[in-house]
């Protein structure tokens, strides 16, 4: 645990923040899956039965309030994962499999030596505090201690505090992808994958 500026970082979510993590995440997200996902009850279902908690490092107040949550995936898991059953048990088969294909062009491989993030989202209300700051941070200690090199993530083109925000922690853009037609469903035209080393 890291205390600062009035909060702390701790890798894993507490049980009884798991909800309002996966509120910050759809609140985060919402405008990119919501084509997809919804209606939002099932799109809150199939994500309470994919979060995997280990796979997250989260920010928490001197008060015990959930401040932020930046997820990572392994080969082990990730922090919103599932497979195409788990889209199918709660949106029924044919919903599941239409769904299932459009969240697919989503996923990123991983790469030896890389950590890849995913998703990283700060409270509204705990925004300018330094937050998603430490998160990254201690995203990269949580890459170091499992001796990869790198951290990735992408960030959409519709996010240009986001990127800056990761441009200000080292993070240098590299390759963009181009949704073509899907832009129209998710919301965004472009993702640039970002990298820092570590």
């Amino acid at each position: 645990m890291q205390d600062r500026q009035r909060f702390s970082i701790h890798h894993g979510i507490e049980d009884g923040h798991i909800d309002k993590a996966l509120d910050l995440f759809w609140q985060a997200f919402r405008q990119k899956l919501a084509p997809v996902m919804k209606p939002e009850d099932k799109a809150q279902l199939f994500l309470r039965r994919v979060v995997d908690s280990a796979h997250a490092i989260s920010a928490v107040s001197s008060d015990g309030d959930l401040l932020g949550i930046a997820g990572f995936k392994t080969a082990q898991g990730a922090f919103i994962g599932g497979t195409l059953s788990d889209v199918c048990a709660i949106y029924g088969l044919w919903g599941g499999l239409w769904r299932g294909v459009l969240i697919e062009t989503l996923e990123r491989e991983l790469s030896e030596g890389v950590l890849l993030m995913d998703g990283i989202f700060v409270d509204s209300d705990a925004r300018g505090r330094g937050v998603g700051t430490a998160l990254l941070d201690a995203i990269a200690h949580e890459a170091r201690m499992r001796d990869l090199r790198q951290v990735r993530l992408d960030v959409i083109d519709t996010n240009p505090r986001a990127r800056a925000l990761y441009e200000r922690c080292g993070f240098v853009a590299g390759d963009v992808q181009e949704l073509g037609p899907l832009r129209h469903l998710f919301g965004f035209r472009t993702a640039t994958t970002m990298m820092l080393q570590v």
